[in-house]
């Protein structure tokens, strides 16, 4: 039975500031277990705690020399019995090394035990007192020299028995008992029972002893069998494991798991270095001399972060493991503990990209866009702080959304981003700021001539078709640039003018780009102060209707009016709708301003006779308001006018988000009674699919169709008549916008158009002016030029004329495909021809025709290309025009 006494070590000395826990692992192992008191004395203090003591079989020796020394000296040799019987004692007492091999090696009960002491140690003790008194006793030795012997057997069983009192009493009493028992039978019989009673007492207290001490071992092995299992569990799951190695550093232990993960078995790397289960010349290098260092200097180390030799995978483990030292304070090698770190690097790697990455586009974000402009700026070298901003935002991304929905616009986005991506490539850095905002940081010194051709690459690929869930939409961007350090050394103060810049170009029309200049600070300034103004023209009424007549072509009388919004500034005077109107899309005001238009357009038609009609424009984020039906009929039953009296101009944007809604909305106010006209037809939606379905009573054809079409070769009159075509296979009336001179109104009248208007009937009228043309009947006059010269684009350019070799500068006042009025030469002679370079790479032969002052108009030698708005291709990137279509909103 294995039962562990108690250990009393001293401590080691501690050596101060060394950190080490001496015989640490050693101790751990010595084992405290509680003894009574009396148990090491009675049952001797070795580790196996037998009954018998180990050197008992070399009793043998003295009890056959004792009985062959008496014999010799008393020549003893008359009588054998008693001689025989103690060597026969003897012999039983060296074959007692059986017992005693096996009470050492095997789990004995506490009778077997008790047995084996009384075969082993009571029955030959017993003989060869019996033995040697009976020789004494028949006179063939003197009793004094036997009862030596006998003293001399005690004395040498006392020493092979010592720390066993049971077994030391049981030899005694049975050696003294046999000679006891020859001498007087009743004094023999009471030592004996003496000696029953004794070995009943202490076979008692043995077996109390052996159930305890089995008690504890079973407890004992509960435990560590238990330590096993949750140890093994906690391998199995994968939740950690363990390692050792020796004082080489090679491995003595490794969990299986371990090896599993790295592909190899346990067996293969016992005994290899402890560096060979990591990959750590991947590293950036720290891992790997901490690691290093811990082993060469022997000390502790936690929560190393270490990545695994894996071939198909990364991972990455957590370990931990401190020295181990034997009881004299000899390194032995290390132990410890490690754990998967994989899932938790790659939780903290998605944060971190969650820190710094968008995480629908992929795109930096706005904290890691300033991160890197800073780094740029406060570069410890001056000439390293320089680069360029690009500010970017999405032209008519906020319709999309509106019209096809969230996540058509996210779709949008990520393909916006790739494009970004692939036009700016290894040159600069993209980022995300937020809704359909970007930014570029070109890092380095680039001239303004080098980052404009980018500026025009991004706003170009940014301006081809999406496909976005079979739908095709069309957007545009518009680009602000700024330049460090000439236009701020700080980060706030470059995107703040890079913003400026980027109001200037959608302020010039969009899908342009504008650099950064110092008069920007006042326009700002202006946009903010009209901003506040339009509120309170909203709020006091500071906005009116004009009204623009509707003319059919067959009888030249008026059938009704178009409502055209204008904002009559008390110290500006009428401010263009292409400038505040903008303003009021962005501000969120566009919707109180088309419901007013509305109500108001209806109290008009109230006033007028009952045949006229009136055209009131819905905005794509009116027609997405499900209370629109209900603001229509609340307006109509107000007025108290025929719904038929109303039409609806709806813009080609609705059918972007071409589903239930559009349809139900579409029933919703032809229930209504009123007419519903497509407006800038041909301008935005590609698809004509939507014809089949949406029940309009009239195709307005956009001015840019009217404009130009009556020129040679020109193809607008082909597109012009197929819409009129269209229209009337659809039972549809067509109206052509914009006719302004008698050759387009012919053209109008041949191609079939129903209806026309344009200033070649009438310009806009007043609530008031066009109730008293009503009163002077319905029929109209058409008054204007019978041609139109080309389209003119004013501005404010510098350019170079180069005449005979010499070289003039001049300003272009306005410009069109045909020639241009130039500002700052005096006095030029007409038939005078020019080089004139109206950009760097765009030279143009040019004749002056006319002179006044400093003042000259040129007619160019070949029709400048026009751009896909319209505009001159040469001048378009650089150029703001100071004129711009009028906007409508009703």
């Amino acid at each position: 039975m294995s039962d562990e006494p108690a250990v009393v070590m001293a401590d080691f000395p501690a050596k101060p500031q060394t950190g080490r826990d001496f015989a640490r692992t050693q101790k751990r192992r010595e084992r405290t277990a509680s003894v009574p008191p009396g148990d090491v004395f009675l049952f001797g203090d070795r580790r196996n705690r037998t009954l018998i003591g180990p050197e008992w079989p070399h009793m043998a020796l003295p009890m056959a020399a004792g009985i062959a020394g008496l014999a010799v000296v008393n020549a003893a040799f008359t009588s054998w019995t008693a001689p025989v019987m103690a060597l026969v004692a003897a012999i039983i007492v060296f074959a007692g090394r059986f017992a005693v091999r096996l009470e050492q090696t095997a789990r004995l009960s506490t009778a077997v035990r008790t047995a084996s002491l009384a075969l082993a140690v009571v029955l030959p003790m017993f003989v060869y007192g019996t033995a040697v008194g009976l020789w004494a006793n028949g006179g063939h030795i003197a009793w004094d020299q036997s009862l030596a012997l006998l003293v001399t057997i005690s004395l040498f069983t006392t020493v092979t028995q010592s720390g066993r009192l049971a077994a030391m009493l049981a030899a005694q009493i049975a050696l003294w008992s046999g000679v006891t028992c020859v001498v007087s039978a009743q004094g023999g019989l009471l030592a004996l029972l003496i000696g029953l009673a004794i070995a009943g007492v202490a076979y008692m207290r043995q077996r109390e002893i052996d159930l305890r001490t089995e008690e504890r071992v079973q407890e004992e092995a509960r435990v560590q069998t238990r330590a096993q299992e949750i140890l093994a569990d906690y391998e199995e799951t994968g939740q950690g494991w363990f390692w050792e190695t020796d004082r080489r550093g090679q491995i003595t232990y490794l969990s299986r798991p371990v090896a599993d993960t790295l592909g190899r078995e346990v067996e293969e790397l016992i005994g290899r270095p402890l560096a060979e289960l990591f990959n750590l010349a991947e590293q950036s290098g720290e891992g790997e001399r901490t690691l290093a260092f811990h082993l060469s200097a022997r000390s502790s180390f936690s929560d190393l972060a270490v990545r695994a030799a894996t071939q198909n995978e990364e991972r990455w483990w957590s370990i931990t493991g401190r020295p181990t030292y034997d009881l004299f304070n000899n390194f032995q090698g290390f132990r410890g503990s490690g754990t998967d770190l994989t899932e938790k690097r790659r939780s903290q790697e998605h944060a971190s990209r969650l820190a710094h990455f968008d995480s629908l586009t992929g795109l930096s974000n706005r904290f890691r866009m300033s991160q890197s402009l800073e780094k740029i700026l406060n570069a410890p070298q001056a000439s390293h702080r320089a680069c360029a901003v690009f500010l970017l935002d999405l032209d008519r991304f906020k319709q999309v959304n509106d019209t096809l929905g969230h996540p058509a616009g996210d779709a949008l986005l990520k393909q916006v981003a790739q494009r970004l991506e692939r036009v700016i490539g290894k040159h600069g850095r993209v980022g995300r700021l937020g809704g359909d905002e970007f930014k570029v940081i070109l890092p380095g010194k680039t001239e303004r001539e080098k980052l404009a051709p980018i500026a025009a690459q991004v706003i170009e690929a940014l301006s081809q078709p999406y496909s976005i869930d079979g739908s095709r939409v069309m957007i545009g961007a518009s680009v602000g640039i700024a330049l460090a350090p000439d236009d701020g050394v700080t980060s706030e103060a470059l995107i703040r003018n890079a913003d400026l810049a980027l109001y200037a170009a959608k302020d010039g029309g969009r899908g342009r780009y504008h650099f950064y200049a110092p008069d920007l600070h006042s326009d700002a300034e202006e946009r903010r102060q009209l901003e506040e103004e339009l509120r309170d023209a909203v709020a006091n009424g500071g906005l009116e209707l004009y009204y623009q007549p509707v003319v059919q072509t067959a009888t030249e009388r008026i059938t009704g009016f178009e409502a055209l919004l204008r904002w009559h500034h008390p110290e500006q005077g009428f401010i263009s709708p292409a400038k505040f109107i903008p303003i009021a899309e962005d501000t969120g005001l566009i919707a109180t301003i088309g419901e007013w238009a509305l109500r108001t357009a209806c109290q008009d038609l109230a006033k007028w006779p009952t045949n006229v009609r009136v055209a009131v424009n819905v905005s794509p984020l009116q027609f997405a308001n499900p209370s629109l039906p209900s603001i229509v009929t609340s307006a109509l039953a107000h007025a108290q006018v025929d719904p038929q009296r109303l039409e609806l101009e709806i813009t080609e944007s609705v059918f972007l988000n071409d589903d239930s809604d559009t349809e139900a909305m579409f029933r919703a106010l032809k229930s209504v009674g009123v007419r519903l006209a497509l407006d800038d037809f041909g301008t935005g939606y590609s698809s004509l699919g939507y014809l089949k379905k949406a029940p309009f009573d009239k195709i307005k054809i956009d001015q840019s169709f009217v404009r130009g079409a009556t020129q040679p070769g020109s193809r607008n009159g082909a597109i012009i008549g197929s819409i009129v075509s269209l229209a009337e296979a659809l039972g549809m009336e067509t109206t052509a916008e914009g006719v302004e001179t008698l050759d387009e109104l012919d053209l109008i009248r041949v191609l079939g158009c129903s209806h026309v208007q344009g200033y070649i009937y009438e310009r806009p009228l007043s609530a008031e002016a066009a109730a008293s043309r009503l009163t002077s009947g319905l029929i109209a006059v058409a008054q204007g030029p019978r041609s139109a010269r080309a389209s003119r684009q004013t501005m404010l350019r510098k350019v170079v004329l180069d005449h005979a070799g010499h070289r003039y500068h001049g300003t272009v006042r306005n410009i069109s495909r045909t020639g241009a009025l130039i500002e700052g030469l005096w006095n030029v002679p007409p038939g005078t021809i020019f080089r004139v370079l109206l950009s760097e790479n765009y030279p143009v032969t040019a004749t002056c025709r006319w002179s006044n002052d400093d003042r000259l108009g040129v007619e160019f030698s070949m029709p400048l290309e026009l751009d896909e708005d319209g505009r001159i291709a040469a001048v378009t990137l650089r150029s703001v025009p100071q004129e711009v279509a009028q906007r409508k909103v009703g």
